[in-house]
């Protein structure tokens, strides 16, 4: 095989774009490895792990990183790159009206109510919130990497026009039953969720989903994303009280939830005075230590509509064995889910490691994500996709330490999460299922994973449930199911060794 690394100095897509790209060139003949991306830190790292020597670079680089078949042709394979990287243009329509060169602009076009959906570079994002705002109109800021200090003035600035921020970093909003971001597709129905957390309300939406199909009155009117930050004593909960007085307000709507990372504790305790105050019941779904998980949650949740919660489906129970080692290694593309987690598993065997640790937690180095410890990874992390599609699209790097943490003989049980919905991967366990089962090929480690997702998402919940338990993964609608199945395998596996 033989290596070609170029920098295209000036050159710029997005990480979406040119993970589409990397995989297009992958396809062309004689191509084994193809990697198309910016010169960011992370992912001069990447490359540099996969062997390849990149020349003296900076962020404003692209990278073109070619690992060949002997017999293959350079120029051929950089001809697949510029096709690849050529821009779709439409082929007719009307040119007669100039487009709309800002944000602002296009909104002063549109309908009232209409929402700015931001997906930029986190340094650029606020700039064009605040032309959202300035037209007139919410803003939903998918954009990560947003200092605090700029998501603080945004909605600062919101709450004194009557607007809503959602966001940064919001993955996840559903408004009156169309999905935005990575939202999963829902049946309708009179609940109306807050959350500062996109993972922890898709969970939500999964398992209340999964329990409208043999219930009644069960279903999701609006999910009002507002940034996994907004609970933070820092922001103070600004968006989280717009969301809640709108909330209120709807005829729609019988029953609150919010959902959230855990906050700080002053803002939580502010939090539970204003819900009481409001003519609408609300169920505080506030992740913590001694609070509840999302699956209890969902549950209480039913029971305030009057109904008992079903079994939460388990699929492939009989391909989990004994651990076979100390270490629970925990590998998410979820930060709540992550943080769900890692709350039980602190419970149950002490402080573990990770880079978002809880407080009091251990930290784990970006640069350093596999160590002789029990760990819990989030992947979405944003010292983990600068330059890179969040890994509920590009699930690479998840990938690469999953090979790691099955190689590592200290490794007991694995547990992942998969997140269908739309605008994730259209099909991820096409790519995890070959990692799981090669994680397994050599020792019979378990596997375990929470499926996120509902029987409307685009991805095919069935489909995608089926192709990891064949792979040899056991797999859970709900992550706290999958978090104690993982805990109650470890636990067995010290105590027969004690004996």
């Amino acid at each position: 095989m033989k290596d070609h690394v170029e920098l295209r100095s000036g050159a710029y897509a997005d990480s979406v774009t040119l993970l589409q790209v990397s995989r297009a060139v992958q396809a062309a003949p004689g191509v084994v490895t193809a990697q198309v991306a910016m010169a960011t830190g992370l992912n001069l790292e990447v490359l540099e792990g996969m062997g390849f020597a990149v020349p003296e670079s900076s962020p404003n680089d692209m990278v073109v990183a070619l690992r060949l078949d002997d017999d293959a042709e350079v120029a051929a394979a950089l001809a697949a790159v510029d096709a690849a990287l050529v821009p779709t243009r439409p082929s007719s329509g009307d040119t007669t009206v100039a487009p709309p060169r800002t944000t602002g602009s296009a909104l002063r076009r549109s309908g009232p109510g209409a929402i700015a959906l931001v997906s930029v570079p986190g340094a650029s994002a606020t700039v064009e919130a605040m032309d959202a705002l300035e037209a007139g109109h919410d803003v939903m800021i998918f954009s990560d990497n947003v200092p605090v200090a700029e998501e603080v003035a945004l909605k600062t600035y919101a709450a004194t026009r009557g607007a809503l921020v959602m966001g940064p970093d919001c993955g996840t909003a559903v408004i009156d039953g169309v999905g935005l971001g990575f939202a999963n597709a829902v049946r309708p129905g009179r609940i109306g969720l807050v959350a500062a957390s996109g993972t922890g309300c898709q969970q939500l939406l999964a398992l209340l989903h999964h329990a409208g199909e043999t219930l009644d009155g069960v279903g999701v009117r609006h999910a009002l994303g507002v940034g996994g930050r907004d609970l933070s004593a820092a922001v103070g909960g600004l968006a989280t009280r717009e969301a809640l007085r709108r909330l209120d307000a709807d005829p729609e709507v019988d029953l609150v939830v919010v959902v959230s990372k855990p906050p700080a504790p002053e803002v939580a305790e502010a939090l539970g005075r204003e819900a009481e105050a409001l003519a609408t019941p609300v169920e505080l779904g506030l992740l913590g230590r001694g609070q509840r998980d999302l699956t209890a949650v969902a549950e209480a949740v039913l029971a305030r509509l009057g109904h008992a919660a079903p079994a939460w489906p388990v699929h492939g129970a009989d391909n989990s064995g004994p651990a076979t080692g100390p270490l629970l290694r925990g590998l998410f593309v979820g930060g709540t889910l992550c943080d769900e987690s890692m709350l039980m598993a602190t419970e149950a065997l002490g402080p573990v490691r990770s880079n978002i640790p809880l407080a009091g937690g251990l930290a784990l180095s970006p640069t350093e994500l596999l160590v002789d410890d029990h760990v819990f990874v989030d992947f979405g992390d944003d010292a983990l996709t600068q330059g890179r599609a969040h890994p509920m699209i590009d699930p690479t790097l998840r990938n690469e330490q999953l090979a790691r943490a099955a190689a590592d003989p200290a490794t007991g049980v694995i547990l992942l999460d998969l997140v269908l919905g739309h605008g994730a991967e259209p099909d991820p366990a096409a790519m995890l299922a070959p990692a799981i089962e090669a994680a397994r090929a050599d020792r019979p480690i378990p596997v375990i994973v929470s499926l996120v997702g509902t029987d409307l998402d685009p991805q095919g919940l069935a489909a995608q449930r089926d192709a990891l338990v064949a792979a040899g993964a056991e797999v859970h609608l709900s992550n706290a199911a999958a978090t104690r199945r993982a805990l109650d395998l470890l636990s067995r596996s010290t105590k027969g060794a004690a004996a």
